[in-house]
C-alpha cells in the first residue's frame, strides 16, 4: 500500500470520528437544556442556615436511600458539591451548582432557590465574606466553560 493511501484512510476514520461525536454532543446538549428547564421550573424559594459544605461522595453525604438508589454508578463515586443546610427545625444535606458552591457562605443565612435536592441559585446573602477567586488554570478553565454552556443555553 502506498504513504497517501494510508494517510486517506486515517483521515476517513478521523472525520468520521469528529462527525460522530458533533451529533452525540448536540444530543446531550439539548438533554441537557430540558432537564435544566425542568429544574427551573420545579424551583422554590427557602431561606437557610448553612452549616457545612463539603466536596464529597454521594453515599457518604448522607442522603436517604431512596435518592442514592436513583443515581447511576459512576455518579456515587464522583465527588460532588454538598452542602448541609438547617432549614427550618430539620437539617438537610442538598447538592449544589459547581458556579455557586464558591459563593456559599458557611454558618450564613441565605435566601435560595431549591428544586428537590439541587440548590440551583443563591439570592441573598447576609453577613459574608467575598468569595476567594478560583486558583489554577484548570479550575478557571472549568468554571469558563460551564459560565459559556449556561449562557449558550440562555440565550436560545
Amino acid at each position: 500500500m502506498q504513504v497517501w493511501m494510508v494517510l486517506l484512510i486515517i483521515a476517513v476514520v478521523v472525520l468520521a470520528v469528529l462527525a460522530i461525536l458533533y451529533f452525540v454532543g448536540n444530543k446531550l446538549q439539548k438533554k441537557q437544556e430540558v432537564q435544566r428547564e425542568q429544574l427551573e421550573s420545579a424551583a422554590q424559594m427557602y431561606s437557610m442556615l448553612v452549616i457545612d459544605k463539603k466536596k464529597m461522595k454521594m453515599t457518604e453525604a448522607g442522603f436517604p436511600k431512596m435518592v442514592i438508589d436513583q443515581i447511576p454508578k459512576r455518579a456515587k463515586i464522583a465527588k460532588v458539591p454538598v452542602v448541609k443546610v438547617k432549614i427550618g427545625p430539620k437539617i438537610t444535606p442538598l447538592l449544589c451548582d459547581e458556579l455557586i458552591y464558591d459563593q456559599v457562605p458557611v454558618k450564613a443565612e441565605i435566601k435560595a432557590k431549591v428544586s428537590g435536592i439541587y440548590i440551583t441559585e443563591i439570592h441573598n446573602l447576609r453577613n459574608v465574606a467575598p468569595p476567594q477567586e478560583t486558583k489554577g488554570f484548570f479550575k478557571k478553565f472549568k468554571k469558563k466553560t460551564i459560565e459559556a454552556s449556561r449562557n449558550l443555553s440562555g440565550k436560545k
